[in-house]
């Protein structure tokens, strides 16, 4: 490593911790459901040797999630070096040309977070894309944009059917498969959840935008990872989404199990709980592979 790179890794590296001067290792607990115990960070990347994509599901707002996520994808790279790839929900397929010109090319920051189009909270994103910058990693724009789930929940994927060819390669092929069996009542239940706090009945129209773009989202992202891994097989992935994702192994993890059957993935679910440090594993267990459960006290990056 030459000494602007190791200079500019160690300016990151702060970077990082100034972000997160209130994060320690007292303020999270990793759950592994398969050794039924407590784990440490290594843990997970160890056993990356026997999966192709980690999911990790998490709640946007959360702080110590987001040191976490960067944490982990530092340990991936550390054990697989540029074996490893980043794919993240928060950035959309059409955006990828502008990822690639930033990672690659002099681009200025400035520029790509206008034309990417980054999410407003994008400063609890930025290291581990800076990190991937610095390191020559790939960064996969994996959702479809706002403006096609849009077009999903009003129209369904006949909305989607009548765009033209070019704007279809930015989502899921069609027909893509929608919710169904247990993450469907999961994500009815969670709509009716919406609607009961603003005293009003969900109708079946709202339901219906619900399902058809909570899928529209599942698949793309799954189509994206899947398309990737055609051209990239001996790469592994760190997925960053929303926990509702990759919960339970349903929505993105099952549609990506659909393009690719074989696929090996392991899940994290994390989020905070106000039983934190005193955690009854068994109430959690059934969200993923391993569970996160994040210290409640720690001050949010936003206010939902």
């Amino acid at each position: 490593m030459n000494h602007l790179r190791f200079f500019t890794l160690c300016f990151f590296v702060l970077i990082s911790v100034k972000n997160n001067a209130q994060v320690t290792e007292q303020n999270y607990r990793i759950y592994s459901v398969k050794a039924a115990k407590e784990i440490a960070i290594a843990e997970i990347s160890e056993d990356m040797k026997n999966a192709d994509v980690l999911f990790y599901g998490e709640e946007h707002n959360d702080s110590v999630t987001h040191y976490l996520e960067h944490k982990i994808f530092e340990t991936l790279f550390q054990k697989y070096n540029s074996g490893i790839a980043l794919s993240m929900e928060m950035f959309e397929r059409d955006v990828q040309p502008i990822m690639n010109e930033y990672l690659t090319s002099d681009v200025r920051e400035k520029n790509f977070k206008k034309d990417a189009r980054v999410w407003s909270n994008y400063k609890d994103y930025r290291p581990m894309v800076e990190f991937s910058k610095l390191n020559k990693l790939d960064v996969i724009c994996a959702n479809a944009a706002g403006r096609y789930s849009n077009l999903a929940g009003r129209k369904g994927q006949k909305g989607l059917m009548d765009l033209p060819q070019e704007s279809k390669k930015y989502f899921a092929p069609l027909p893509y498969d929608t919710a169904s069996g247990k993450y469907h009542e999961k994500l009815v239940g969670l709509f009716d959840q919406g609607s009961s706090k603003k005293k009003k009945q969900p109708s079946m129209g709202e339901s219906f935008s619900l399902v058809m773009a909570q899928s529209l989202w599942d698949a793309t992202m799954a189509y994206s990872i899947h398309e990737y891994f055609e051209k990239n097989p001996t790469k592994k992935v760190f997925q960053v989404n929303g926990r509702f994702h990759s919960d339970e192994h349903f929505a993105a993890v099952t549609q990506l199990k659909k393009y690719n059957p074989k696929v090996r993935v392991l899940v994290i679910s994390s989020g905070s709980d106000e039983s934190f440090p005193n955690i009854d594993w068994k109430k959690f267990e059934n969200q993923g592979d391993y569970i996160i459960i994040t210290d409640p006290k720690v001050p949010k990056t936003y206010k939902d």
